[in-house]
């Protein structure tokens, strides 16, 4: 089988040979397109290839219309709203993402903002110390998890809001289950986002959330854009000079924030939580012996479209 590598942000040197080791070991061909321009150039290579590795590519229904054998497509990350998933499904392809692997570079991030937010943007003047704040965290997946085990170094205290996860999986992290979203953002110092983007959380995070945090209260986005009303947002730091907002995820209000919040916004100029080298060779490695098993048994375990 003949197995592309679609990746408009390389991989790192030794993540693509090690995700070759492990293909052509199982019998496949492996291809590469690297630090392409246009889509054009992602439908010819995609055009006689078995399976797919993409990063933040975009894989949309004209990919999927250009690649008549294409049999399974695998996001070497954990969110997928960069695939049409029903168009997958409408050309009966399987596609899977490699979920945790990147749960600690995200983490470490998190942190990295945190710190940098309550140290008044490194300006000079006095912030506050991470050790015995409240930490909420919105989701308890697998980067949630990791960043309530950093947080215990810290000495925060940890909540977290998710009605997928059970609550007794969370108290046995240490972490406190947050009854309500409401509760959750009332009641911490720092909250950091881990939803995905889906119907139900595009802008689900406005102006009430928001304006409900505590005084001189963080919020940390290295989920997605979508998830917050930058309209919403927008209000709520108008509102309350002491609000920060970090993200990962650049909105597309960012230079009306900057300009508006001054030291108290910051964006990454590009997402960069699962820009590390750890990051970048564990996801690709996990994506590359997920396409070998489906192509040994049909195993199908990280499957997110129907």
């Amino acid at each position: 089988m003949k197995v592309l590598i679609a990746t408009e942000k390389p991989f790192a040197a030794a993540a693509t040979a090690a995700i070759r080791e492990v293909l052509e070991a199982a019998g496949h061909e492996v291809a590469l397109l690297e630090k392409y321009t246009s889509a054009a150039e992602l439908h010819a290579a995609v055009a006689d290839a078995d399976a797919l590795i993409v990063r933040s590519d975009r894989a949309d229904a004209a990919v999927f219309d250009a690649a008549a054998r294409l049999k399974i497509v695998v996001r070497a990350g954990a969110g997928y709203d960069n695939i049409d998933l029903a168009a997958a499904t409408a050309h009966g392809v399987v596609v899977e993402n490699t979920p945790g692997q990147n749960a600690n570079a995200v983490a470490e991030l998190v942190f990295g903002m945190a710190i940098m937010a309550v140290r008044r943007m490194y300006s000079g003047a006095a912030g506050t110390e991470l050790r015995d704040k409240r930490l909420g965290l919105h989701a308890f997946g697998a980067v949630g998890r990791c960043v309530a085990r950093i947080a215990a170094g810290f000495g925060m205290r940890v909540s977290a809001y998710d009605p997928f996860c059970p609550p007794e999986v969370m108290r046995e992290a240490g972490v406190e289950p947050a009854d309500t979203i409401e509760a959750l953002y009332a009641g911490n110092d720092v909250v950091s986002i881990h939803i995905p983007a889906t119907p139900e959380t595009r802008g689900s995070i406005g102006a009430a959330l928001v304006g409900s945090m505590p005084k001189d209260a963080v919020l940390i986005n290295t989920a997605r854009k979508e998830v917050i009303d930058e309209a919403g947002l927008s209000e709520a730091l108008a509102a309350r000079a002491d609000l920060r907002y970090m993200a990962d995820v650049r909105p597309d209000c960012a230079d009306a924030l900057q300009a508006a919040c001054p030291g108290r916004v910051f964006f990454t100029p590009k997402k960069m939580g699962a820009q590390t080298a750890e990051a970048n060779f564990n996801a690709g490695v996990a994506a590359a012996r997920q396409i070998a098993a489906y192509f040994s048994d049909g195993t199908t375990r990280f499957r997110v479209n129907k």
